[in-house]
């Protein structure tokens, strides 16, 4: 859940690094550091806190090149300068960034140590500068033999980049489970953990497997193993429009991508629509008709918004393919031995491509012959390489760490997949123009809803100060439920529980009272009945109410009602999530949180 970046070429490397994770700190951001090959020899740079500190804690004179930098999210140590990365060997030579977790770190820390070695951090990282050191006086005869030599060793995930002192014209790298990508420029060559980091410099980038390393000069690379079997590994030129990420004049990252929807949702559906047969287009799905029609389950897996998002991706495919379909945490899946089903679609999602929790249960479900498609943001990510076929978003790089249009263009693309499972199966085709046209009124409504921002920021000013909320929905509505208050949780440190509302009275309707307010889904449709008297429920106990509705409800009902537009009800929770998500980010601004980076978390999850 870190950033990494590396340069070795004939420019100064710092300035590029600063850059470079300045476009990464949204994967980390308790302590930044560089480490750079100046005439001087290997100089070093950490700092806790943002890589704006880290820019201005640089000397003029921080010259030279190549360099690696890294921004950092704590796991082991907390974020000191000491924890921050680089690491080294304590002699002036070696320098490590590493991002992943080593877990035979203490079994290495005590060797090292009985060796005469001095732990100056209480990172795992720390061990990887010394072995690398190690294998110099074991042996080693350039610095890719010598990292081979320490990664024998080493237990656990890493994406690390190493640079020597004495072979100052290279940088090695090696992935195994935490991402690593080479860009190529002109006689200049760069690392990162993700692709936005090279943002204007190249095109050109490299995707490393599990178990390969990497050598980069100014004057290209060479890939291979750790057994030192060179790999064959071509360049791959990046769409622009899928890394693009500028803040241009909006105050956070986030409510610019809450904005974006109507244009991420527009992406989504180009060219999937098809009108004439009243079905989806899919084709990286890979599946024929033949054997999209032999499954008899789907299940979805994904962890956080992408959970909740494949929720609704399984009452979409039941509603419309009349396939039975559940979601659940892939951080759950992976650890409880699975029974793998032939006649089962799984399905990952994943709006990173690298969440390892994610990953790791398609791994298993592969290892045990199972069918795994993916629903996936960017394009030559980890899970998006791993899986048979699946979905590209195309909503271009969620900067914010709250996921919001990912979210809702996910939402969109397992409607498309339950319509295009649907008319497979026996949705007929009335149904099917019915919910193409649906989808296309999407993008506009969503507009509409945009326009209510001040008036949901009124009512987010309102629920500022409460120290915990409630939020209540059922059918389609629960899992809005459990993304509005995910949302709200994240970004304003509110506490906030999600219910489906026919249980408060099984339990939580204890906590009603005046100083709880709750967010009711209330859709206008078959339940419309069932949810008003929940209303009431609540109202009885003075619990104040927010409603989001099709309609404007009575005061008796809601103290606010949020009225949006209405669409198919297959459709409707895509159009209900975007009230909630400005009702979190107007509530964090009210209380002054960091909006677009939140305390204790990180974008892309890549370690367990």
């Amino acid at each position: 859940m870190c950033g990494i970046v590396g340069y070795v070429g004939p420019q100064d490397a710092a300035p590029i690094l600063i850059e470079g994770l300045g476009r990464l700190e949204y994967r980390g951001y308790d302590s930044a550091g560089l480490a750079v090959m100046t005439k001087a020899g290997l100089k070093v740079r950490k700092v806790s806190g943002r890589v704006s500190a880290l820019a201005a804690d640089l000397p003029a004179r921080f010259k030279g090149a190549p360099g690696i930098g890294h921004t950092r999210w704590a796991t082991h140590g907390g974020p000191t300068p000491e924890n921050a990365h680089p690491h080294t060997d304590g002699s002036g030579r070696i320098a490590v960034v590493h991002n992943g977790i080593i877990e035979n770190a203490e079994e290495l820390r005590a060797k090292l140590t009985a060796d005469g070695v001095e732990f100056v951090s209480q990172t795992d990282t720390e061990c990887v500068a010394h072995l690398v050191a190690a294998a110099f006086t074991a042996g080693a005869t350039d610095l890719e033999h010598a990292v081979r030599w320490a990664l024998r060793q080493v237990v656990g995930a890493y994406g690390l980049a190493v640079v020597d002192a004495e072979h100052p014209d290279r940088v090695v790298v090696a992935r195994n489970g935490s991402p690593v990508l080479l860009g190529v420029g002109e006689k200049e060559m760069f690392v990162a953990s993700d692709v936005a980091a090279l943002v204007g410099y190249t095109r050109q980038v490299v995707y490393l497997d599990d178990g390969e390393l990497a050598t980069l000069t100014a004057g290209g690379y060479r890939t291979f193993t750790l057994d030192d079997t060179s790999t064959a590994k071509s360049p791959s030129t990046i769409d622009w429009d899928v890394v693009g990420a500028e803040i241009g004049d909006h105050a956070h990252f986030l409510i610019k991508e809450i904005e974006e929807q109507p244009t991420t949702i527009t992406r989504a559906l180009a060219g999937r629509l098809d009108e004439r047969f009243s079905t989806a287009h899919l084709g990286g799905l890979n599946l024929s008709v033949r054997e999209a029609r032999e499954f008899r389950r789907v299940k979805i897996l994904g962890c956080g918004s992408a959970c909740y998002a494949g929720d609704l991706g399984a009452q979409l495919i039941e509603d419309l393919a009349r396939l039975p379909a559940t979601s659940e945490a892939a951080s759950e899946f992976r650890y409880r031995n699975p029974v793998v089903e032939p006649d089962t679609l799984y399905v990952a999602v994943s709006q990173s491509g690298e969440t390892v929790d994610t990953l790791a249960a398609v791994q298993e479900l592969q290892r045990k012959g199972g069918r795994v498609i993916g629903i996936i943001n960017v394009v030559g990510s980890t899970i998006a390489r791993q899986v048979d076929g699946g979905i590209y978003l195309h909503a271009g790089a969620e900067m914010s760490v709250a996921a919001t249009k990912s979210f809702t263009s996910t939402v969109t693309a397992f409607a498309l997949l339950a319509l295009h499972l649907g008319r497979i199966r026996d949705l007929s085709p009335t149904d099917g123009t019915r919910i193409i046209a649906g989808l296309a009124a999407l993008p506009e409504q969503v507009r509409e809803i945009l326009k209510l921002s001040e008036e949901i920021a009124e009512v987010a000013r309102e629920i500022a100060p409460s120290p915990s909320m409630m939020f209540v929905g059922r059918r389609r509505g629960w899992p809005v439920a459990r993304e509005g208050a995910q949302k709200l949780k994240e970004i304003s440190y509110i506490h906030a529980e999600a219910y489906p509302s026919a249980e408060l009275k099984h339990g939580p309707l204890a906590l009603i009272s005046p100083e709880l307010p709750t967010v009711a889904i209330v859709p206008d449709d078959d339940l419309l009945d069932k949810n008003t008297s929940t209303l009431s429920e609540i109202k009885a106990r003075s619990g104040p109410v927010i409603a989001l509705a099709h309609r404007q409800l009575s005061t008796e009902l809601a103290d606010r009602t949020i009225v949006i537009p209405r669409n198919e009800p297959e459709l409707d929770p895509i159009l209900l999530s975007i009230p909630l998500q400005l009702l979190a980010y107007h509530a964090a601004v009210a209380l002054e949180r960091d909006v677009d980076k939140p305390r204790n978390l990180a974008k892309s999850v890549t370690v367990e």
